[in-house]
């Protein structure tokens, strides 16, 4: 268990915040409730009563490797005409004024087991695997949200005739983040007669959440140089705050009045100047962030199966689990992170359930369907009002024994997901609908002992998301249109040791 909660990360393969490839038979065929096997710990807990009488035990590996794409724009109607048009040109951007961000995750051991043990009519089970979550991503160039606020400021230092022919700015950003949702599930089946079985259990989830990441050396091209504004402005204050001593002197040494009147506005001025000035240059402060977040809750979960001539029917409902992850912020000069905040993070509510037949005596056909109730699942600043429509999967594959030794199949899964207008997406925190495509074998190894090996990928739909926007930078409110066009990418690699004694 030490092991498993130390390399947990996550492979997204289900709903806005839960994950299904929780065993290497999913990543080969991903249609798995209506059919029998140890897997079933999870995606068909009824139907594991039908397994022979004995123990049964899994244990899965995957190796993944994801994406977070992002590309983004940024338009400025007032100054169109100007090099400040499209600021992320004065960065990096394209031709058309846009900039991609890319955020990475790879995570060579992701690790699950699901154990059985099966009585005539009773059924014992224990599972562990990474329930849901986003997963764990580092954007090594920071995230448009953060640099639309320093791509305005060439604009703002023209307006005060702070700039040169050639301007441009630069920042160095860092962003990692990561979400787990460790679930611990036990549950009992019991068999009612050959036909059917019932299955009633519960999952325990510890959320654990970490965001870490920086904003450093804001930099601007003035008069021809590029330079570090915090240092700037601070050693523009300083030379506004020598001149008001020097004023202020200045005034002690007047004997008249009109005089001393005369040097104590100046210096006024000159003091007034640098608290602007201190002010401007705390804007381009090094900013660091370092919050973890932690929380519990347990979900409820039942099931059923049917087995009937060559059929065999599947279908389980995990109720919603509510959760409150707090703040336990070391470092946050972002101010998005308040240490002792709770938020909400609830998991939605899934039913699911699916059909297997079998064709011939080595040949099965299985078909799927998941509905996520994620409308009703309570999150931060209840940004699940954004959505449009609850999440829906459609998932089939078939399996042929090659021989007795082998087993081959394959799968799909439609992932549609109700994202309305993209309100509820940000560059923090995004999906996008999906297809996923998985293959793999099963090899008996040994009399009681069989090896699961299998792969699969998935295509992410573009989302394309405008919207306008009033962005205020060293102290000034600008009003912008901003596009951003999300996709991912995931590719998952699976090794599993079936038990049976």
């Amino acid at each position: 268990m030490l092991l498993f909660a130390t390399l947990a990360s996550t492979a997204q393969a289900g709903g806005l915040l839960t994950n299904t490839n929780q065993n290497i038979s999913f990543n080969r065929n991903f249609a798995r409730e209506g059919t029998i096997g140890i897997d079933g710990v999870y995606s068909n807990p009824a139907g594991v009563a039908f397994m022979p009488k004995g123990f049964h035990l899994s244990l899965n590996v995957q190796n993944v490797y994801q994406t977070r794409d992002i590309t983004s724009g940024i338009t400025v109607p007032s100054l169109q005409g100007t090099p400040f048009y499209q600021p992320f040109k004065l960065n990096g951007g394209d031709e058309n004024g846009e900039k991609f961000f890319r955020g990475k995750a790879s995570v060579p051991v992701l690790p699950s087991f699901q154990a059985a043990l099966v009585y005539d009519k009773w059924t014992f089970q224990a599972g562990f695997a990474l329930a849901g979550g986003g997963g764990k991503s580092t954007f090594n160039n920071g995230l448009p949200s953060f640099e639309r606020q320093i791509a305005l400021v060439p604009a703002l230092l023209y307006k005060q005739g702070l700039t040169t022919q050639t301007p441009s700015y630069g920042v160095n950003s860092n962003i990692k983040g990561q979400q787990y949702d460790y679930g611990f599930q036990l549950g009992i089946s019991y068999k009612i007669n050959d036909h059917f079985a019932v299955y009633g259990g519960a999952r325990f989830n510890y959320i654990y959440n970490h965001y870490e990441g920086n904003i450093t050396n804001i930099t601007a091209n003035i008069g021809g140089d590029n330079v570090n504004l915090h240092d700037y402005f601070d050693t523009q204050a300083q030379t506004y705050e020598r001149m008001a001593f020097y004023y202020h002197m200045r005034s002690s040494e007047m004997q008249d009045e009109a005089s001393k009147a005369k040097f104590d506005a100046a210096s006024q001025q000159a003091q007034e100047g640098a608290n602007r000035m201190n002010q401007t240059k705390e804007l381009f402060a090094d900013k660091h962030l370092d919050c973890v977040q932690h929380g519990w809750g347990i979900t409820a979960i039942i099931g059923a199966d049917y087995k009937t001539g060559r059929w065999n029917f599947g279908a389980r409902y995990e109720f919603p689990t509510k959760f409150n992850i707090e703040n336990d912020t070391k470092v946050d000069n972002t101010g998005l992170y308040a240490d002792g905040v709770n938020t909400h993070n609830d998991l939605p509510a899934i039913l699911a359930f699916g059909a297997q037949y079998e064709i011939l005596k080595n040949l099965r056909a299985m078909v799927s369907y998941h509905y996520y109730f994620d409308k009703d699942a309570r999150m931060d600043h209840d940004k699940q009002k954004a959505l449009s429509s609850n999440s829906q999967e459609y998932l089939a594959g078939m399996e042929w024994d090659v021989t007795k030794h082998l087993t081959v199949s394959a799968g799909g899964q439609r992932t549609k997901y109700g994202l309305g207008n993209g309100d509820y997406l940000s560059d923090m925190s995004f999906v996008t609908s999906s297809y996923s495509v998985g293959f793999g074998a099963k090899l008996k190894i040994a009399k009681n002992m069989s090896l699961n090996v299998a792969y699969f990928w998935t295509d992410y739909e573009h989302f394309h998301k405008s919207y306008d926007q009033t962005i205020t930078a060293a102290g000034h409110s600008v009003d912008v249109h901003n596009t951003d066009v999300f996709t991912r990418s995931n590719k998952v690699l699976g090794v599993g040791l079936d038990i049976d004694l």
